[in-house]
C-alpha cells in the first residue's frame, strides 16, 4: 500500500451522529443550490433568440459547409468555439478548451435530444484537426476561423465560447452563449473534486488553514502541457500539427 502523506490538515474527527448532522445542514443548502439550477435553466428556456445566417461558412473534412449543415438534420447544435494559437505546437494549445472537450465523450443521449454537439474551431482546419485526432476525440470539428465577425458578433473573438441554436425549418437561431468560467458546465472533473474534503487545491478557493492549495486557478497543465496530453503520449500518438508528420 502507498504512503499516504499526513503532512496537509483535515477536518475534526466526530462521531456518526454529528457528522449526520452536519450533512444534513449541508444537505438543505445543496438542494437549494439544485432547485435554484432548475429555475435558471427554465428562465433559460423562456429567453429570446436572434437569427443567425444559416449559409454563414465552415470548414469540414470535405470542404466547405453552412451552418445550417451543421446540424446534422437535428433540431439543436451546441457549438464550443475552440481557441487557437496557428502555428504553435500541440503543448501550447488552449488549456481550457482541451479540458472541456476531453469530457465530451458520448454523444448518444445528446442526439436522443435531437441535439448535436461539433466544435467550431478558432484557427485553421488542417491543422487544428490534428490536434483532435491526437486527442482521440470524435465529435463533430469545424473550422469557423473565416466567419467569426458573423458567428460571435458581438464578443470577443479568440476567447472559449458555449453558444446554442434551434433551427425551424431552413432558419437558424441563437439561443443562449457563455464563456469563461460558463464553460465549466461542461465538466464533471472539477465537480467530483468540488466534493472532496480538499475541493480543487487552487489558490482562490476559500479553504480552512492548512489545505493544500497547490494549484492556481484554472491549474490544467502539468510539465509543461495540458494534463490530458500525457496519457495520449504514453500511448504513442503522435503530436505533430504540421502537415508533414
Amino acid at each position: 500500500m502507498t504512503d499516504v502523506s499526513t503532512t496537509a490538515s483535515l477536518p475534526p474527527i466526530v462521531d456518526r451522529e454529528a457528522f449526520e448532522a452536519e450533512n444534513d445542514t449541508l444537505r438543505v443548502r445543496e438542494k437549494a443550490h439544485t432547485h435554484e439550477g432548475d429555475a435558471i435553466a427554465a428562465a433559460r428556456r423562456r429567453l429570446p433568440m436572434v437569427e443567425v445566417d444559416p449559409d454563414t461558412e465552415l470548414i469540414g473534412p470535405n470542404g466547405p459547409l453552412t451552418l445550417l449543415d451543421a446540424f446534422e438534420g437535428r433540431r439543436q447544435l451546441i457549438a464550443y468555439y475552440f481557441m487557437w494559437h496557428p502555428g504553435h505546437p500541440a503543448a501550447e494549445q488552449c488549456q481550457g478548451c482541451t479540458w472541456c472537450n476531453t469530457h465530451v465523450s458520448e454523444l448518444s443521449y445528446l442526439h436522443s435530444r435531437d441535439i448535436t454537439y461539433a466544435v467550431f474551431c478558432q484557427g485553421p482546419y488542417d491543422e487544428s484537426r490534428r490536434y483532435a485526432d491526437f486527442m482521440g476525440w470524435t465529435m463533430p470539428w469545424y473550422s469557423a476561423v473565416d466567419s467569426l465577425d458573423t458567428l460571435l458578433v458581438g464578443r470577443v473573438i479568440g476567447r472559449m465560447h458555449l453558444v446554442c441554436y434551434v433551427r425551424d425549418g431552413d432558419r437558424v437561431f441563437e439561443t443562449w452563449w457563455t464563456t469563461v468560467r460558463g464553460v465549466e458546465v461542461m465538466d464533471n472533473s472539477y465537480s467530483l473534486m468540488d466534493l472532496t474534503v480538499y475541493g480543487r487545491q487552487e489558490t482562490h478557493e476559500d479553504s480552512p488553514e492548512g489545505w493544500p492549495q497547490d494549484w492556481e486557478p484554472g491549474g490544467l497543465t502539468a510539465n509543461g502541457r495540458p494534463i490530458s496530453h500525457w496519457s495520449r503520449l504514453e500511448a504513442g500518438r503522435n503530436d505533430d500539427l504540421t502537415a508533414d508528420h
